[in-house]
Parts: structure tokens; sequence; C-alpha cells
């Protein structure tokens, strides 16, 4: 079969590198258009694959030669996304072991750089999730076409359909346990931020009698105490103490009460 054979539209959908995964029907021939995620250096990355298949032969649209290369029967066909399908399952099994990683990363008690981590997975796993979605349906639109013909093995092709689903699931649990580890994060970060507001709190309620007294005797008006007395400043220190001794009794209960 050459390109020339194939329908303009069906042609475009085809060779553009950006056409999510989908299933088309013409007269003779039908496209099954996968668009794949792949771990590549540590992200995602999408991969577009696209195949015409007739009544008795399957092709593969290369994109580097831009022809359809013969893979050959429908087993052929198997075989060949039975290849691809494992691949992503060990990928999305090596993103799992990732966050297995990350939950013990999570827990130590120096993991400030752990959110530029888990976002990183979380894009992958995001990507991968939404991809398998698509291909998921496009792959048993393909299935339902196919699974009366003759020549059409229905029972290997459930099982690629089977792995298709098993990492849509594997991508939902591995977002369910990222959803978790951002969770715990976040409270930890919470805790702390309270932590360092109840010193700061604190920091306050010791300086808070000291600024009222500094700002009191700092008034420039007349008849303040003891301004012209000699023992005056010791005498301002002795009652700023006293102020600040009643103060953070007073302070350190309300606190303990809570």
């Amino acid at each position: 079969m050459k390109l020339t054979q194939i329908n303009s539209y069906i042609l475009e959908d085809i060779t553009s590198v950006e056409h999510p995964s989908d299933f088309i029907k013409d007269s003779n021939y039908t496209a099954l258009i996968l668009r794949l995620p792949f771990i590549e250096d540590d992200e995602a990355q999408a991969k577009s694959f696209a195949f015409i298949a007739t009544q008795e032969s399957v092709y593969e649209y290369d994109r580097d030669k831009k022809s359809l290369i013969p893979i050959g029967d429908f087993n052929d066909f198997y075989e060949k996304l039975d290849i691809l399908v494992d691949r992503l399952i060990e990928d999305i099994k090596t993103l799992h072991l990732k966050i297995d990683d990350l939950e013990d990363f999570i827990y130590q008690p120096k993991s400030e750089d752990v959110m530029v981590k888990g976002l990183s997975l979380r894009q992958s796993v995001s990507l991968i999730r939404r991809m398998i979605f698509n291909a998921n349906m496009a792959f048993e639109l393909f299935l339902k076409y196919y699974s009366d013909k003759d020549n059409f093995d229905i029972h290997a092709f459930n099982d690629i359909d089977e792995h298709l689903e098993r990492v849509k699931n594997l991508a939902l649990a591995a977002e369910d346990r990222l959803d978790h580890l951002h969770d715990f994060y976040k409270t930890r970060v919470d805790e702390k931020m309270n932590k360092n507001m109840y010193y700061l709190t604190i920091m306050s309620g010791i300086f808070m009698p000291l600024t009222l007294i500094t700002g009191f005797f700092g008034i420039n008006t007349g008849g303040l105490p003891w301004v012209n007395h000699p023992n005056g400043t010791l005498y301002v220190v002795i009652v700023s103490v006293i102020i600040e001794i009643i103060f953070l009794a007073t302070f350190l209960m309300l606190l303990r009460k809570k």
C-alpha cells in the first residue's frame, strides 16, 4: 500500500506528530493512531505511531522515510504492539520506584527540594495518564471493528488492551500517591510555619512592654516622672522589669492553657 492511496484528510492525521490517539475507518482500510508516552531523560515524552490496516496486512508510517512500511499480518502487528506496551509498563513501574524513593526522602528531616522532585514526577505521570486514556479508547474501537474478522486473533489483542488498561491504572495509582505525598509535605510545611509564628509571637510579647515604656518616656512633654531625679533611669529600669515579669507571666499562662 502507498501513501497516494490514503485519503488526504487521514494522511494529514497520521503524519502529524501532535495528533491524539484515534481510530479512523475508511472503505478499504483503517488507520490506528497511538500517541504514547515513554520515559526519556527522566521525563515522559510523547511519541506518535500511525498504522494502516487492510483486511490482509498492516503497515506502519515511517516518519523518517515518510512512507508506509509493511509490518505483516495481524499476528506481526500484535508482536509490534506487545513490545511497545511492555515498554510502557516498564516505564510506569520505573516511575513508581521513583515515587518510592520520594516517599523515603520526604520523611527525612531535611527535604526542602521535595516539591521539585514531586512536581517533575507529577508532570510525567499526568502526561502518561492523559495519553494512555486516549490510546486505550482508540484501541478499543480498533478491537471492536476487527473482532469478527477471521484472520484477527481477538485474544491476543485483548491482551494488548489489558496491558494498556494496566498502564492507565498504574498511572492513576501514581497520581494518587503523589497527591498524598503533596498533602503530607504541605501539612509539615504548615506545622513549621506555625512553629515559626509561635516563636515570633513570643519575641513580640517580650519586647512589647519595653517598647511601650520606651515610647512613654520618650514623649517630648513636661511632667514626666523622674525627669530631674538623679536615680530616674534606675527607677525606669525597675518599673520596666516589673511590668515585663507581670506581662510575661500572664502571656505564658495563656499560652500554656491553649
